[in-house]
């Protein structure tokens, strides 16, 4: 779950991090009154959207008086980033900014464990920094059970800063950034940038935070902070479903049981040529409605072309799926084609409920894969 830059500069705030104040408005009248009240003068109003990019979007502007808040905030808010619509600006003061560093803490699975991130190239995206200058970025690994220790944190800072008062400052900030991360149950938490200001003070201007879904049921303070409306309206529909859905960049729809099997689906697209539009793990449940639900997201995506499932029966009934593939194509037209693969429980009873319809199923993962990347290589255009 993302949470917004606004949320995010709170929680931070409340772990005694050093933020910049700043307001929230949905209407430019509000924006407005955000920014007399702040009463720096200059101003910027920032988008608040779950979606990267919102500066080169024109997402953040500066704006040097209220009225001039006000004008800036009716643009942003008339904007559409990333297919999202922005319906919240953030009013913040702005800042006066020596220069510019990263800090964040991610779960890396690889290690199975927090890794701190720093790097002296802040402001710009960790991961064009990654690309083009790995070197300046250094990190550390953070056992679980001790958290970030204070050696470790100034450790990192001299990567930051050689003033001894900002390497202070900013160990200090990370320290209670790995205690806000660890308190919101996230699998990512950055500040980027963090600053220095004219009055050598170290600073937190952007936040960050991704909160695991594992942790909500724990945490509904934090699950409480969730704003849908900003959320990809499929993701959102997938788990009111109790589907498992990430919609991805390619051609060829892939419905699966078991996250295991939909990756290996997903690996086998690539392979033989194609691109997965999504992973979409309908569970163990033998539920036909799941199943319709499945295909209402998937062929709500205009970039798909082909329909694969890829279903292997054990606690999951091949004859529940087909009644389900059966009950969607009824319920609504289906316009790409579907290719199907069913093999496991009730296999046999799966194949005549399809074949009744005048749909096949084939059992051989391989060709079914194939079939699916060269429909969608040809538009949908042959089943």
């Amino acid at each position: 779950m993302n949470l917004h830059e606004y949320q995010a500069r709170e929680l931070l705030r409340r772990a005694g991090i050093p933020v910049p104040p700043g307001e929230v408005a949905t209407t430019p009248a509000e924006a407005k009154a955000a920014a007399e009240r702040i009463g720096t003068g200059k101003v910027v109003v920032k988008a608040q959207v779950h979606a990267g990019g919102r500066g080169k979007a024109g997402g953040v502007k500066l704006a040097d008086t209220p009225e001039q808040a006000a004008d800036v905030a009716s643009k942003i808010l008339a904007l559409t980033i990333k297919g999202l619509r922005v319906e919240k600006v953030l009013i913040a003061p702005a800042a006066q900014i020596v220069s510019e560093a990263y800090i964040g803490v991610i779960v890396d699975r690889a290690s199975q464990s927090p890794v701190m991130m720093v790097s002296p190239a802040g402001g710009i995206d960790i991961e064009e920094v990654a690309a083009k200058t790995p070197e300046k970025i250094f990190r550390m690994r953070v056992d679980a059970r001790y958290g970030l220790l204070s050696h470790q944190a100034m450790e990192l800072a001299f990567h930051l800063y050689t003033d001894v008062a900002l390497v202070r400052q900013a160990a200090d900030i990370l320290q209670k950034l790995y205690r806000a991360f660890v308190d919101a149950g996230a699998s990512l938490a950055e500040i980027n940038p963090l600053v220095v200001t004219p009055k050598n003070e170290v600073v937190a201007l952007d936040a960050k935070i991704v909160v695991d879904d594992n942790e909500l049921e724990r945490k509904p303070a934090i699950e409480a902070l969730r704003d849908v409306s900003s959320e990809n309206p499929s993701e959102v529909k997938a788990r009111d479903a109790n589907l498992t859905y990430i919609k991805l960049d390619g051609n060829v729809g892939c419905i699966v049981n078991g996250a295991g099997l939909a990756m290996a689906t997903m690996d086998l697209v690539k392979y033989y040529g194609g691109e997965p539009a999504n992973f979409l793990d309908i569970g163990g449940s033998s539920n036909p409605d799941k199943v319709v639900a499945a295909l209402q997201i998937v062929t709500a995506d205009p970039n798909v072309k082909a329909i694969l499932f890829n279903i292997f029966g054990g606690i999951t009934r091949c004859d529940d799926v087909a009644n389900g593939i059966v009950a969607a194509t009824k319920q609504f037209t289906v316009k790409v084609p579907i290719v199907i693969r069913l093999t496991g429980t009730n296999e046999q009873e799966a194949v005549r409920i399809l074949e009744g319809v005048g749909m096949k199923a084939m059992t051989d993962m391989d060709l079914a894969v194939q079939k699916a990347v060269e429909v969608a290589k040809k538009g949908g255009a042959a089943a």
